[in-house]
């Protein structure tokens, strides 16, 4: 079971940038995945997280309307589409199944002003 991160890069505010995380060696779908974020000097975050199985999806107020996850199946790849990028977006970004210790390494995400 391994979970992979990758996309991260430097990009002008209000550029964009999509993010992958492949997931390999699930057997079910009955699972969710949530991106998290870490900027310098503070706690990580929560900005988005998908359930697998019906796509459901939720979003941190502070990228709301910016941000999409979604699950390519044929790919087993999840995506983060980050839209209408701000300096604030500046953090390492992990992709994490919760309830389990599963996280891949962090991907840098640079947004300059």
């Amino acid at each position: 079971v391994q979970l992979q991160a990758s996309g991260g890069g430097l990009v002008q505010g209000g550029g964009s940038l999509r993010l992958s995380c492949v997931a390999s060696g699930f057997t079910r779908d009955d699972y969710s995945i949530a991106w998290f974020r870490q900027a310098p000097g503070k706690e990580r975050e929560g900005v988005a997280h998908i359930v697998i199985r019906d796509g459901a999806t939720e979003y941190a107020d502070s990228v709301k309307g910016r941000f999409t996850v979604a699950y390519d199946n044929a790919k087993n790849t999840i995506y983060l589409e980050m839209n209408s990028l701000k300096p604030e977006d500046t953090a390492t970004y992990y992709c994490h199944r919760p309830g389990t210790d599963y996280w891949t390494r962090g991907t840098l995400v640079t947004v300059s002003s």
